[in-house]
C-alpha cells in the first residue's frame, strides 16, 4: 500500500540520521532498509521543520516497522495517508540534501 507521510522533525537529531541512512546502517535493514532510503531522499521540506514523502508499506498499521526501527527515533507528529499513487502535490527543497548540508 502506498501513503503519503507527513511528519516533523528536529534539527538536532539529523545529522545523526543521514549518518545512518549513508553509512549502510539503514541500508541492510530487513525488510524496508532500502525503501526507507528511497523515501528520505524523494522527502521535501513543506514547511518549518515538517517533511512530506510516499512510502510503499504492507504492514496493517502504517509504517509500523519503519516507525519502530529508525523514523521514530527522529521525527514526531506523524501524518499517513493512503493513497492510491504518488502526485507531484510535494513542492519544497529536498531533505536529503539539507541533511546532507547540515
Amino acid at each position: 500500500m502506498l501513503y503519503k507521510i507527513e511528519a516533523k522533525y528536529d534539527n538536532a537529531s539529523l545529522k545523526a540520521l543521514f549518518n545512518k541512512l549513508t553509512d549502510g546502517t539503514i541500508e541492510g535493514q530487513e525488510p524496508d532498509g532500502k525503501e526507507i532510503i528511497k523515501a528520505m531522499k524523494s522527502a521535501k521540506i513543506v514547511s518549518k521543520n515538517s517533511i512530506a514523502w510516499y512510502e510503499t508499506c504492507f504492514c496493517a498499521t502504517p509504517l509500523k516497522h519503519e516507525r519502530a526501527t529508525i523514523y521514530d527515533d527522529y521525527f514526531y507528529d506523524f501524518r499517513p495517508v493512503l493513497v492510491e499513487k504518488p502526485e507531484d502535490d510535494i513542492v519544497g527543497k529536498s531533505f536529503w540534501e539539507y541533511m546532507q548540508a547540515l
